[in-house]
């Protein structure tokens, strides 16, 4: 009797681990394919740019996004939310559903919408993703105005207070913020005049409807290139590489804070960090793709990269730094 026994006992055991063999196989198909749902991106994503097009976020964002298709192995389809100086489209962004297939071109206003009591959005309310760009503000002025120099600019606008209209991307944008700063600095009295972006205010100078913008060199250089303008110093450090040789404020005479716009993507606060990492090492990767910087010089655009731990720290400190500058200036 003993001997059915031991064959049962073994033909049980053959069982069971045919059984269990077949349940690890399932398991490990079934973990294969959940590792292969979970990899990001599976779709295409929207790159939110919050402006109109045709400025200089639209056409960093829209020359961006075609180089990073390549590392994401998905389209990236660009979107235009213009409005509120940014803060519509921004706001649309942050509040889009955590999963990284939203991604905002966001630009340096989002550290200013509290300080201006436009909108209580704030760089804390999004998680940065990486810094892409940055360029300053440029006083630029018909080709046949009557001043050549800021100088001329400042003593003709003392000589006719309220009358100069300087045209800026929208009230409380950084440009409209570069205009009242260089009004508070230079004592003088102009008239602020806001567009829905940048190249609807470099329109306007052309046309004549405005007498100057503070506007990138970027946003201006088509126009400087065809000798429609003239721009007479930039608000930076430094001279403009796009610009060589127009001055600073400090050269020119005045001593005004850096202002400028930089562009950088952004995703909702809550987005996995794993996603986060995906996204950061796509679009760095592709804005140090040579064709997108040759991109960028070609449109007078500046580069500036920062990964997204140091673009956190860096806005934090423009919110400190606006901070302060708004507190000092005459907005309304």
């Amino acid at each position: 009797m003993k001997k059915p026994l031991k064959m049962f006992g073994a033909v049980s055991l053959s069982i069971m681990l045919a059984v269990l063999a077949a349940c690890s196989s399932e398991t490990s198909k079934t973990g294969s394919e959940s590792s292969k749902d979970s990899e990001f991106p599976q779709k295409s994503i929207t790159l939110i740019v919050p402006s109109t097009a045709g400025g200089g976020t639209d056409t960093t964002a829209r020359a961006l996004a075609a180089e990073a298709e390549e590392y994401l192995g998905q389209p990236i389809g660009v979107v235009n939310k213009p409005g509120g100086s940014g803060s519509i489209g921004m706001t649309e962004g942050a509040n889009a559903k955590a999963d990284g297939y939203t991604v905002t071109m966001a630009f340096v206003e989002l550290t200013m919408y509290e300080h201006l009591g436009l909108s209580p959005l704030t760089p804390d309310q999004i998680k940065p993703v990486g810094l892409i760009n940055f360029d300053p503000s440029a006083l630029t002025v018909a080709a046949d105005a009557p001043y050549d120099t800021l100088d001329e600019f400042i003593a003709y606008a003392k000589e006719n207070p309220g009358k100069v209209k300087i045209g800026n991307s929208g009230t409380g944008s950084i440009w409209h913020i570069a205009a009242a700063s260089l009004e508070s600095n230079a004592d003088i009295k102009v008239n602020h005049v806001p567009f829905e972006g940048a190249a609807q205010a470099t329109t306007a100078l052309v046309g004549g409807h405005v007498d100057a913008v503070t506007v990138s060199p970027a946003e201006v250089k088509a126009q400087l290139d065809a000798g429609k303008v003239k721009t007479l110093a930039v608000m930076s450090g430094k001279r403009s590489d796009i610009i060589p040789d127009v001055p600073t404020f400090k050269e020119a005479g005045l001593d005004v804070e850096q202002i400028g716009t930089w562009r950088g993507l952004t995703v909702p606060k809550d987005t996995p960090d794993e996603v986060v990492t995906v996204l950061e090492d796509a679009f760095l990767k592709a804005a140090e793709k040579e064709s997108f910087t040759k991109f960028m010089s070609n449109s007078g655009l500046g580069i500036q990269l920062k990964s997204a731990s140091e673009f956190k720290t860096y806005m934090k400190e423009n919110y400190d730094l606006y901070g302060k500058v708004i507190s000092g200036l005459d907005l309304n």
